[in-house]
């Protein structure tokens, strides 16, 4: 069995500006997608599934094919668009904002039916992550509700060019996840790592605080109860313009109820993406030092 890999593409990025999937970073062209699914071959993955959009449908085929993986791997598109709903909801006049990341994961219920990983388009998660990740999958075939993600360094995934957002997590002793909470304005300053709480005030975070990358594994059953959660999700916020249906709620959720267990897996990878414009020139040159070192 190999598990699949679901890349949440339809995204438009909207601090970088247009279609920054799309944005060769490679020193031959490559974007930041040619390095993930390359990692994944090699970690032993047999399909990645991409969750686009129609309205950039044909620019982002003409960048990404089987072929050019030299059909090594199988190439599917599912789509997520406003109107992919439950039976019995709309969307309310006015609502031009994505339903969130776990709903562009309920667009892909009829492509996988194994064991997968889920990854944002435009970040770099480093081969290690790919690898353990993939380990992990290949032992979860037949199981339910026993999920795993891969947890960074918190000082790994830092932009030098402003605050980014990160799920911090709290595990047990036992490697499993307790629960995620959501972190924004974190950045360095003066004193260290720290990010800014909701009152304007300023909090301490530990370098080595593990944080969610949005690099998570699943079964197929998550599917089924995560579609279940959207519909109650919709019940509460269906009728707001700007609610989001996000994984990191979902994951929380079924932890809490007991269902699920998610184990965090450890990576030496380091994390990195273009968050800002002005990430670019690292992302550059990151890479091409990894193309000198042969590993790409």
């Amino acid at each position: 069995m190999k598990p699949t890999l679901l890349v949440l593409a339809a995204g438009m990025g909207s601090r970088y500006g247009g279609l920054k999937q799309m944005d060769a970073v490679g020193p031959n062209g490559e974007i930041i997608m040619d390095y993930s699914i390359t990692d994944a071959i090699r970690a032993g993955f047999g399909k990645v599934v991409f969750v686009i959009r129609h309205s950039f449908e044909q620019e982002f085929k003409a960048k990404i094919n089987a072929a050019h993986f030299g059909n090594k791997i199988e190439v599917e598109y599912v789509f997520q668009e406003l109107d992919k709903l439950p039976a019995g909801f709309s969307v309310p006049e006015g609502r031009e904002k994505p339903w969130g990341t776990n709903h562009a994961i309920l667009m892909a219920k009829d492509a996988v039916h194994e064991p997968f990983a889920i990854i944002n388009a435009d970040d770099f998660y480093g081969a290690d992550a790919f690898r353990v990740m993939g380990d992990h999958l290949r032992t979860l075939e037949g199981g339910k509700g026993n999920y795993c993600m891969v947890g960074y360094r918190l000082e790994n995934t830092l932009s030098e060019n402003g605050t980014v957002s990160r799920g911090v997590c709290s595990i047990d002793a036992d490697n499993y996840l307790i629960g995620m909470t959501e972190r924004t304005s974190i950045g360095r300053t003066a004193n260290g790592i720290e990010y800014k709480d909701t009152d304007g005030s300023m909090h301490p975070l530990q370098p080595d605080t593990i944080v969610s990358m949005n690099l998570f594994g699943f079964t197929p059953d998550y599917f089924v109860e995560s579609e279940k959660l959207f519909v109650d999700f919709l019940k509460e916020h269906g009728n707001e313009l700007k609610s989001e249906y996000y994984i990191p709620f979902a994951v929380n959720t079924f932890i809490n109820s007991g269902y699920a267990k998610m184990r965090v897996l450890r990576t030496t990878a380091s994390w990195f993406g273009v968050t800002y414009k002005e990430d670019r020139p690292m992302v550059v040159e990151r890479l091409r030092k990894l193309h000198e070192e042969g590993i790409y």
